[in-house]
């Protein structure tokens, strides 16, 4: 049960904020509804489930499916289902009516581009872990991005028995490698200029906001990476006198760094903290 003061003094500090940052984890996500297992799975998966005892969208991403066709085959929908099919009702539009008359920032893990789905401006978003709407080649021999909604309808639409077409196994035009998903999952992830420009902005905002009123509204950051946006944000609500961090999270809240009460830890569930800041 999230505290009526945890709510109030959550509104107060965004009402008098000068900026705000958002650090979005998959927990905000999954609160919008985009939930990796459960009936969403099973609904959608469940040829996969039956063939390769597959369990979730997440675990099933490492999957080592024994043929680049069976990999596509699988890889192609979810790519479908999670990136172009779902559209965010809640959370991120009511996220988006908190801040747009701000001065705000986004730094996020997710790889499902619901930012700019819900309306938030491009150029203040920032997904550092890529997103599932490019290919780059695996090797990288280069370090240009491919849009590939096309190319993953017809992916989706000509597979059979869990499988593509061999022809449609997507390639790199200049190496005749093949593409992968732009996905941070090894030391291959490309870093092109956009990347860098947006990484830029971001380093910008922040140091921007030194002497200001920051509210650093961290949702559903867990412990895969807390090196991205966790701990930078505990060290930041540390350094910056006039900052405060804002955490929700349905699991720990907890800080590595020492945290003061200035602070507002939330555990609870963050599309009801949303919907009651409104």
């Amino acid at each position: 049960m999230i505290e009526v003061e945890d709510i109030e003094k959550s509104k107060a500090l965004l009402a008098d904020a000068e900026v705000v940052l958002i650090g979005a984890g998959a927990g905000l996500s999954t609160a919008a509804g985009l939930y990796y297992g459960g009936k969403r799975f099973t609904d959608n998966f469940s040829d996969y489930i039956e063939k390769y005892k597959l369990t979730d969208m997440y675990s099933s991403a490492f999957y080592a499916f024994p043929t680049l066709e069976e990999k596509w085959g699988y890889f192609s929908r979810h790519i479908k289902l999670n990136r172009y099919d779902f559209e965010p009702e809640h959370v991120y539009p009511e996220l988006l009516r908190l801040v747009k008359d701000k001065d705000y920032f986004v730094i996020t893990t997710n790889g499902d581009s619901l930012f700019s789905k819900s309306g938030f401006d491009a150029n203040k978003v920032f997904a550092t872990q890529g997103e599932y709407s490019k290919f780059q080649c695996e090797t990288p021999c280069h370090d240009t991005l491919y849009d590939n909604k096309e190319m993953v309808f017809k992916l989706v639409e000509q597979q059979s028995n869990c499988r593509i077409p061999s022809h449609l196994i997507p390639t790199c035009p200049v190496c005749g490698k093949n593409l992968v998903p732009h996905l941070r999952m090894d030391h291959t992830f490309v870093e092109n200029r956009d990347w860098y420009a947006a990484n830029e902005r971001y380093v910008d905002f922040v140091k921007n906001a030194q002497d200001k009123k920051l509210v650093m509204l961290e949702l559903g950051i867990g412990f895969n990476t807390p090196g991205i946006i966790r701990w930078p944000f505990e060290q930041i609500a540390n350094a910056y006198e006039k900052s405060t961090l804002i955490r929700v999270n349905s699991d720990n809240v907890d800080g590595r760094y020492h945290l003061s009460a200035k602070n507002v830890l939330v555990k609870g569930d963050i599309a009801e903290f949303i919907e009651r800041l409104q």
